[in-house]
């Protein structure tokens, strides 16, 4: 009864210009609940962001979930359909929700179903769902495709000091036993077939090192988005989080894995990845329209 009372509310939005969702490929954590959370959310951040300011709604976005509870593979299920859940994050799906949240706030849209387009958009190749393959995995991917579309830009290359490293990035295939969707033979071959565009796959990225620097902690902006660049030879990003900005110190809103939460990290960003030897460095993507 709800499903059919939201695809007539949603034939009636579609008509007055909101944008149109199709219901049978969106999975909701708690259907009911999460849209009229989406909705209240989304109407009180508004009243509280300033679109002129930098990265804004992305990191108020980003606070009205800090403690919510890190759950990894929240994303998995056949068919593949976009999944809609608010209650729960990974570092990728926590970025992806605050990204689409933000993007619907500066369209000057207010309603769950404009966010649930933003969230495919951000998070499907080319926007469109077809099946497990066309999720972009990879960051690699993600950015490519949602830089193409105007989502994001990346902005590493404008630091005043960064390198670029080299990588070919086959992590999935090489490890397909750890996804099993990747057991269907045609999901594994498509797959390979997205990792063979990234064979020398050239990127900027910030190292850990140079993050202490003066000149280089005032290059970031509150809201960035920044991928930890992993020290595996076969993968190129293995975290994400959000800037913020606290005293001109650049800090880390995350899913945190080790905290089980949503959180702020109590270090600096320099001093955060001191502590986590296991990332080389970031890149740094922002919002097109800043």
């Amino acid at each position: 009864m709800l499903r059919k009372l939201l695809l007539l509310l949603i034939s009636a939005v579609s008509a007055s210009g909101a944008y149109a969702v199709d219901l049978s490929k969106v999975r909701f954590h708690d259907e009911k609940n999460d849209t009229t959370r989406i909705n209240n959310l989304l109407i009180d951040i508004k009243q509280k962001g300033d679109s002129r300011l930098p990265g804004k709604y992305l990191v108020l976005c980003g606070r009205e979930f800090l403690g919510a509870p890190y759950v990894a593979a929240t994303l998995e299920g056949e068919p593949e359909r976009l999944t809609v859940n608010i209650d729960e994050f990974d570092c990728v799906t926590f970025v992806e929700n605050m990204l689409a949240m933000a993007l619907t706030l500066d369209e000057g849209r207010s309603s769950w179903r404009d966010f649930v387009y933003n969230l495919q958009r951000v998070r499907y190749r080319d926007g469109e769902i077809d099946g497990y393959p066309s999720r972009l995995h990879y960051v690699c991917d993600w950015a490519v495709d949602n830089m193409y579309r105007g989502v994001v830009k990346d902005v590493t290359n404008t630091f005043d000091r960064y390198n670029t490293i080299t990588r070919t990035i086959d992590f999935m295939s090489a490890n397909a036993s750890k996804y099993p969707a990747l057991a269907d033979s045609a999901n594994l071959a498509r797959i390979m077939n997205t990792e063979s565009g990234y064979r020398s796959y050239k990127f900027p990225y910030v190292k850990s090192i140079d993050l202490p620097r003066k000149e280089i902690k005032a290059n970031f902006r509150n809201g960035d988005i920044v991928g930890f660049v992993s020290t595996l030879k076969n993968l190129d990003v293995a975290h994400m989080g959000i800037i913020v900005i606290e005293a001109g110190e650049p800090y880390v809103m995350h899913a945190s894995s080790s905290e089980g939460k949503v959180v702020t990290t109590k270090l600096p960003l320099a001093e955060f990845m001191k502590k986590n030897r296991q990332f080389a460095g970031v890149r740094v993507f922002r919002i097109n329209n800043r």
